[in-house]
């Protein structure tokens, strides 16, 4: 996307936090989207505000903050639009949740620059390895992690929604 005057607009990364009004809009829109894509492949419609307002409450994300985890927030441009979140499992294991890029700016190299600031971010925390699960039907989502050095690990939940799991081994900074 571009400016009115031309410019290309540009991503930047940084820690959020995940009590912010910013980072609560985000994590709607996240959720609403998942949710959607989920009611519509298995029961033909989208969600339902209660469905919705449920799974928020069912869902919380106070632990990513330290010292517990992290939050990330994207910005293109000057306007929130991207975030993710890190949770420490362990003391060499993050989990990566909460990954979301506006779909209106998808392919504008937002992921890759927030999974950039995720390693960072997990290597801080003092990780040498992220974990995540994801559904199958988020495509777009995997096949950034697989772009991004995530392999296809051994299941390490019986969560819900949990149908692939990734591992990413972090190098030295």
């Amino acid at each position: 996307m571009t400016t009115r005057s031309g410019q290309k607009q540009a991503w930047s990364i940084a820690l959020g936090t995940v009590s912010s009004t910013e980072a609560a809009s985000l994590l709607r829109e996240y959720y609403i989207e998942v949710s959607d894509r989920y009611y519509q492949l298995h029961c033909g419609r989208s969600s339902t505000p209660a469905e919705i307002e449920q799974g928020l409450a069912g869902s919380p994300s106070d632990d990513l903050a330290p010292p517990t985890g992290a939050f990330l927030l994207g910005r293109y441009g000057d306007a929130p639009a991207a975030c993710a979140g890190l949770r420490v499992l362990d003391p060499r294991t993050a989990e990566l949740t909460r990954m979301f890029v506006r779909p209106a700016l998808r392919g504008t190299g937002g992921g890759s620059r927030l999974l950039a600031a995720v390693d960072e971010a997990a290597r801080d925390l003092g990780a040498g390895r992220i974990v995540l699960d994801t559904r199958l039907d988020l495509v777009e989502a995997r096949t950034l992690y697989l772009k991004h050095g995530y392999a296809e690990i051994p299941p390490l939940s019986d969560r819900p929604y949990a149908e692939i799991w990734y591992g990413k081994q972090l190098g030295p900074r």
